[in-house]
């Protein structure tokens, strides 16, 4: 309780001092959808320019359409791959010529691969996780400090609650969470107060993710709900608009970490005080086996018995 009480001051005292970002420049990866489409329109809502990025251009092109109907006064579209290097030498030059500034850098971009680690037909396939989720923010974060430094911006990096909660599946996802976590908390260290960085930490938001969408064992991207629902059973999805909100709003307050939803980070004292119950409950959870094979697990029997789904997920990823 103290926690939280603490916590609550803190937070009423920080929003005193939120930074303004009317007019400011704020680039985005990953803006096509997720937490990156919707962080768009919350800075747009205040009146932030924006310059979004992604690999689909035309899921890009109708984000910017929205961002530019509620508030922002300028978007740029740039297509490009953050896993590639002078693609993301390109977006930052682009968007600063055209800007003339960078204020806010937000790497959201990234891959999901869910699957058993000794499952996995050609680990070699799953090599592009890390290099979109872990050299993706390196190569955006090495490209843009300059303009940061000058405007005494923000880096705001998307890593995930699986970076330090150990979950079934998630072994070379969270392995990429974890580098990014790691590289910024250093970074921090390295470049003192001239660049804030916010380090979040998601849980279980609605998302593409959320909606099935994996990269599996054999390393293809696959729509399955079915391994969704082993995964996320019964735990609640945070609606993608209010985590991106409280992720600019933290931001802007200069934060340094921000879990959401906010009940996720309980599970990190778990994690510190007892590792070996919460690694049992894992495990018990989502990987006992019935006798309906590698899915018919108790979360999935949770999720299916207890009918939870329409309450517990929003309707887009149900």
């Amino acid at each position: 309780m103290d926690d939280i009480i603490n916590k609550f001051l803190l937070s009423a005292v920080l929003s005193v001092f939120s930074e303004d970002v009317a007019g400011k420049v704020v680039l985005i990866t990953g803006a096509s959808s997720g937490i990156g489409e919707h962080m768009a329109y919350e800075y747009a809502r205040r009146g932030a320019c924006l310059a979004l990025v992604a690999r689909r251009e035309n899921l890009l092109q109708s984000v910017a359409s929205r961002a530019m109907s509620i508030g922002s006064p300028d978007v740029l579209v740039i297509p490009a791959d953050v896993s590639k290097v002078e693609n993301c030498r390109r977006f930052v030059d682009v968007a600063v010529n055209h800007f003339g500034r960078l204020d806010h850098l937000v790497n959201n971009a990234g891959i999901t691969p869910v699957c058993l680690f000794e499952e996995t037909t050609d680990v070699t396939k799953i090599a592009p996780a890390m290099d979109t989720n872990f050299w993706g923010s390196v190569y955006g974060t090495y490209f843009a400090i300059p303009h940061l430094k000058r405007s005494r911006g923000k880096i705001v990096g998307i890593a995930s609650s699986a970076g330090w909660l150990r979950v079934p599946r998630l072994s070379l996802y969270g392995a990429t969470k974890s580098a990014v976590i790691s590289f910024y908390e250093t970074l921090r260290v390295e470049i003192g107060r001239e660049v804030g960085i916010t380090i979040v930490t998601p849980g279980l938001v609605e998302s593409e993710m959320t909606k099935g969408k994996f990269l599996s064992k054999e390393g293809q991207l696959v729509l399955d709900q079915e391994l969704r629902d082993v995964e996320v059973s019964i735990m609640p999805i945070l609606p993608v608009k209010e985590a991106a909100k409280s992720i600019v709003d933290s931001a802007c307050r200069g934060e340094n970490y921000l879990t959401v939803p906010a009940w996720v980070w309980h599970s990190f004292y778990w994690k510190v005080f007892f590792p070996e119950l919460l690694e049992w409950s894992n495990r018990m959870l989502l990987m006992s086996k019935g006798i309906g094979g590698e899915r018919d697990t108790i979360s999935k029997k949770l999720l299916d018995l207890t009918g939870l789904k329409e309450c517990v997920y929003p309707v887009s990823v149900r």
